[in-house]
C-alpha cells in the first residue's frame, strides 16, 4: 500500500480502509486505503487539488466491470454517490447525465423525454463514468454513437470539458487520462416514440436474461472480441466452459463471463482468465485481452484444479 500521506479536508465521506469487495459484482477483493465519496463536483477538484500528486485516484462505478485484487487498492478510490447520479432531459434529443447515474436510469430518462437510440444503455450495467471511460456499448451500439461532451475533473483537481473527439474512441477504450473523474456526459439520440423506445429496451432486457449469467456473482465480458472473432466462441472452443479453479468458474451460459461461485479470491477469478487466455492461445493462436479492468495489489496465487 502507499504510504501515509495528509488528506485534504472534504465536505462528503473520506472512509479509511474501505472495503470494496461489497462495492463489486464478484464481490472479492480487499480494501481501499480511502474511499471518497464527494458531496459534488467542487468538493472532488479542491480535494483532488489539494491531494499529494503523487497518491494515485481511481474512479468505482458500479463495479460491474472490475476485479479488485485481494491486496487491496493504494491511495484514493472516488466513488460517485446521489449527487452526481441525476438524469435531465435539455432538449428534445439530449440527455445531460451524472457520472454516477446508471444505465437504467439514463435509458428510462431517455423513453419518458421521448428521446431514442440511448435503449442499448439499459444493459450495460455500470454508470456513465464507467460508459465514458471504456466507451461502453452493447447490441450494436456504443458510447461514441452518442456522447456529445463530458466534464471531467483531472487529477490536478481542473475541470474541463471534453468533446467526443477529444476522447480518443476505439473499442472498449478512450484515452481518458488515468486519475481522471467523468462528473457528468451530455448524449444525444433522435427523437422516438415512448412505447418504441420501452419496446426496444425490452427486447434487449429479455436477450440479456437469455443468454447471460445476470443472477450470479460476475463480472460481465471478460474478454474483448478480436477482429473477426467472438470471444465466448473462442473459449468454448478451447474447452473452456464450466473451467473451475477454486470458487471461480467459466460460466456455462455464456463462456465470456466468470462467475463467483461462492468463495472465489480476486486471485482465483484472475488466475482462471489468465489460463481461459492461454488455452485460447493454444487452441486458436488468438490472444485474448481482457475487457475487464484489473486493479490494486495481488496478493495470492491459484491453481487450476
Amino acid at each position: 500500500m502507499t504510504t501515509a500521506f495528509a488528506l485534504p479536508a472534504v465536505r462528503g465521506t473520506l472512509k479509511a480502509q474501505a472495503p470494496l469487495a461489497p462495492l463489486v459484482w464478484f464481490k472479492a477483493g480487499g480494501a481501499a486505503q480511502w474511499l471518497f465519496e464527494p458531496k459534488d463536483a467542487d468538493d472532488l477538484s479542491a480535494f483532488l487539488r489539494d491531494l499529494d500528486p503523487s497518491v494515485p485516484v481511481m474512479a468505482l462505478g458500479l463495479g460491474s466491470n472490475l476485479i479488485v485484487r485481494d491486496g487491496g487498492v493504494p491511495g484514493v478510490v472516488v466513488r460517485l454517490g446521489k449527487p452526481f447520479a441525476k438524469v435531465e432531459a435539455l432538449d428534445a434529443t439530449t440527455l445531460i447525465c451524472g457520472g454516477g447515474a446508471s444505465g437504467i436510469l439514463v435509458s428510462s430518462t431517455a423513453r419518458d423525454a421521448g428521446v431514442a437510440g440511448l435503449e442499448f444503455l439499459r444493459s450495460i450495467p455500470g454508470t456513465v463514468g464507467g460508459f465514458v471511460r471504456m466507451n461502453g456499448g452493447a447490441y450494436g451500439r456504443e458510447t461514441c454513437d452518442i456522447l456529445v461532451e463530458c466534464d471531467v475533473v483531472l487529477r490536478s483537481g481542473e475541470r474541463v470539458t471534453l468533446s467526443n473527439a477529444d476522447l480518443g474512441y476505439t473499442y472498449r477504450h478512450s484515452t481518458l487520462p488515468a486519475g481522471a473523474v467523468v462528473v457528468s456526459a451530455t448524449f444525444r439520440g433522435h427523437p422516438g416514440e415512448p412505447a418504441a423506445i420501452q419496446a426496444e429496451m425490452d427486447r434487449i432486457a429479455a436477450a440479456r436474461e437469455e443468454s447471460q449469467p445476470l443472477r450470479s456473482k460476475t463480472g460481465g465480458s471478460t474478454f474483448k472480441n478480436p477482429d473477426g472473432h467472438k470471444a465466448w466462441a473462442l473459449v468454448d472452443e478451447a474447452g473452456c466452459r464450466g473451467l473451475q479453479l477454486g470458487g471461480a468458474q467459466v460460466s456455462e451460459k455464456h463462456t465470456n463471463f466468470l462467475l463467483n461461485t461462492g468463495d472465489a479470491t480476486s486471485a482465483d477469478i484472475e488466475a482462471l482468465g489468465e489460463e481461459v487466455r492461454r488455452r485460447v492461445k493454444a487452441k486458436s493462436g488468438v490472444e485474448l485481452e481482457w475487457e475487464i479492468q484489473r486493479v490494486g495489489i495481488q496478493k495470492i496465487e491459484g491453481s487450476i484444479a
